[in-house]
């Protein structure tokens, strides 16, 4: 089961688009999931200029690359958080937050998602990832105490302004594929179901799949991708390790990333606690074909090291396929002779 093997730009918009179409070249990806930041993709400039999107389109074609997917979490985070504040200037675009009045800058990331999808259309992809914010995970510790009209309203707050989006994305025929991922409306396993209720189903809103989010919240990343196999669009190859020793809380304690008395930390595929074994075999069972796309994060780990570190790993596990023959059929005493 060939699965294409892409590198998330993401973690490396700091450099050149070309640089990294390059190295990942080198590396030997099959393609890249395009982050929206950086200079690595304008979607307004590519959706309105042809020369731009044709530098795009020459670039992956010289390195031999494909793109699978397109990514825009940065100012998608935007659409439904409550507060609007200084860490949203810090990530979304200048066209996204404007004067910084905070349902403008709302409104103006929806008008952003909208166009990621009018420009994966024109690159010729079917898959934007990202993240939709929310208004209400502000009130995840419960205190003080949250009635559950708020709940209620934050749900609908996240239909309210994602379906509009998604009506885009059906038009020009691309699905959104939200990272579950603290901080998001749907942010574990009960969180997606009443997320996936609250719009409906609607086939054009899915998932990306990353299991670091799931590691540090004990949540079984397979049984996820069992109970949700329909709405796997696509795959982050991500990891996270668990560091609770009775002093290090689940939390992380607002202690920055590499710390080692955080209770939990991201690390390069391939040194946490993520059972890759059984994810793939799942992806396997579940019929996915999409891209498996190594996001590298690993505050001790340098990403030249653990990209194509974890290259070769997700190499490695993509030689788990299903076999042509059970394994049994081999004890049969039968004998047509």
């Amino acid at each position: 089961m060939a699965r294409p093997i892409t590198l998330f730009t993401g973690q490396w918009a700091d450099l050149p688009f070309e640089d990294v179409a390059r190295r990942a070249s080198e590396w030997g990806f099959d393609g890249l999931e395009i982050a929206s930041w950086g200079d690595h993709l304008d979607v307004w400039r590519l959706v309105e200029d042809d020369s731009y999107l044709q530098n795009r389109l020459d670039i992956l074609e010289q390195h031999g690359l494909k793109v699978f997917a397109i990514s825009n979490h940065l100012n998608g985070q935007a659409v439904c958080d409550d507060p609007i504040d200084e860490r949203h200037q810090g990530i979304v675009s200048a066209r996204v937050w404007g004067d910084g009045e905070a349902e403008g800058v709302r409104q103006r990331a929806a008008e952003e998602m909208k166009m990621t999808a009018r420009a994966a259309a024109r690159l010729g992809v079917k898959t934007v990832t990202g993240f939709t914010g929310s208004a209400i995970w502000k009130t995840v510790a419960m205190f003080p105490p949250v009635p559950e009209s708020m709940i209620t309203r934050g749900y609908q707050d996240f239909a309210d302004r994602w379906n509009p989006i998604i009506d885009v994305f059906d038009e020009v025929g691309v699905r959104f594929a939200l990272e579950v991922h603290p901080s998001e409306i749907a942010f574990d396993y009960w969180t997606t179901k009443a997320t996936l209720d609250a719009i409906g189903h609607r086939p054009g809103f899915g998932l990306n799949f990353d299991p670091s989010h799931f590691i540090w919240q004990d949540l079984d990343p397979v049984t996820f991708l069992d109970d949700f196999r329909e709405r796997i669009y696509h795959v982050h190859v991500k990891e996270s390790t668990k560091q609770l020793n009775g002093r290090n809380g689940r939390m992380g304690s607002l202690l920055p990333w590499g710390d080692p008395h955080r209770g939990w930390d991201f690390v390069s595929a391939g040194h946490g606690d993520v059972p890759w074994d059984k994810v793939f075999r799942m992806l396997n069972s579940i019929g996915y074909t999409g891209p498996t796309s190594i996001e590298w994060e690993d505050a001790g780990m340098d990403r030249l090291i653990g990209a194509p570190e974890a290259l070769e790993l997700v190499k490695k596990l993509a030689r788990i396929t299903p076999s042509e023959a059970a394994f049994d059929s081999a004890f049969s005493t039968s004998s047509t002779s």
